[in-house]
């Protein structure tokens, strides 16, 4: 083993792809959730280019996977690199710190001294490079404490849909935190920008799977009980049905909730890279080159006196627009969406309102 994968072989990644998107609907849909879609068009999925993303950090083997069971042939086509045992199947949705504990005790079956990145599949990182530091920085720290860590993004903009960390004053860009808060009403997220006391939580953690486990285990005891006693069955051919039971026994709780808002030992490396949460139209607008008027457009569109448009239309079709302002113009499959960007976040009503009509729709 060469001395830099012997440097990797430690390092492990939990990529969670369980999500359906709803907020990129009609785009992201059940039967294709957004993160395996190339959706910004440069010729790799989002789940694809999470995984180029730790290349450099840890070895292809070491890459687990976690994605609803109705998904695990979009994630075999997609990486088909991975083996079996690195797609770990969620039988229902139970929000991260289940499928976080168990594949947690699935990477310390096989490396009990694993140190672990988990990082969803929908974010966007351009500067991999410094990516890269930032997070070989964090592994590196939990390998020789009990820390847990996350991921601090500088805020841009007092934006409402990210959760918020309140750090000590920073250190080696590893700061003890103080507080988490999700996501603030506008006025207090300006005054969390203008402290300057502040940053992002990015939803991207590394930890030592002991010291995770053992986390777990002291502020959610029920579900360190329930994956403790299923990982008898892991890498077994008994497995699926261990996890069918564990999931029935689980209450849908986020590692957030469930472990980081409470323990002392949470610290935040600060980055200093362009980071987004590729989470709804607005932070695909944001992300995107616009053209003169402040138009984003993905399809092939004419525009007249149209201005801060968001269009996603598909190629082989002709949208025409006239005379819309600070719109979003959304057709994928069967569904067309028109609708005020400044009630984006109505988009889940949407979806609710649509599978009314017909499953097929969402």
């Amino acid at each position: 083993m060469s001395e830099t994968k012997k440097d990797r072989a430690n390092n492990f990644v939990i990529i969670m792809a369980g999500g359906v998107g709803s907020r990129l609907w009609p785009f992201s849909r059940t039967s294709f959730p957004k993160q395996f879609h190339d959706i910004l068009e440069k010729g790799g999925t989002l789940l694809q280019s999470t995984v180029k993303r730790f290349e450099n950090i840890c070895l292809p083997e070491n890459i687990f996977v976690v994605t609803n069971k109705i998904y695990k042939n979009l994630v075999k086509e997609q990486l088909p690199f991975l083996s079996d045992d690195q797609i770990l199947l969620e039988p229902v949705k139970r929000n991260t710190a289940p499928c976080i504990a168990y594949a947690s005790h699935k990477i310390a079956i096989k490396n009990p001294a694993a140190n672990i990145i988990v990082s969803p599949a929908d974010h966007i990182i351009t500067e991999v490079e410094a990516f890269e530091q930032s997070m070989l920085k964090a592994l590196a720290a939990t390998a020789e404490k009990d820390i847990l860590v996350t991921l601090g993004i500088q805020p841009t903009r007092p934006d409402t849909g990210y959760g918020y960390i309140q750090f000590e004053e920073e250190k080696d860009e590893l700061s003890r935190v103080k507080t988490f808060t999700e996501k603030p009403v506008i006025e207090m997220a300006q005054q969390f920008v203008d402290s300057g006391e502040f940053v992002w939580n990015a939803g991207i953690f590394a930890w030592n799977a002991r010291t995770i486990i053992k986390a777990v285990k002291q502020y959610i005891p029920d579900l360190h009980d329930i994956f403790f006693e299923a990982q008898k069955s892991f890498y077994t051919p008994q497995e699926d049905e261990a996890i069918r039971r564990a999931y029935s026994l689980c209450k849908s709780i986020s590692i957030d909730y469930g472990v980081m808002e409470k323990a002392e030992n949470v610290y935040v490396i600060l980055a200093g890279f362009k980071w987004s949460d590729l989470g709804t139209w607005k932070s695909l607008y944001n992300e995107l080159p616009k053209d003169e008027n402040r138009n984003v457009i993905l399809g092939n569109t004419i525009t007249y006196n149209s201005y801060n448009c968001m269009v996603k239309t598909p190629h082989e079709k002709l949208v025409v627009l006239q005379g819309l302002q600070d719109c979003i113009v959304a057709e994928y499959d069967n569904v067309l969406l028109i609708c005020r960007k400044e009630d984006e976040q109505k988009v889940k009503d949407f979806v609710a309102d649509a599978k009314n009509k017909g499953a097929e729709f969402i």
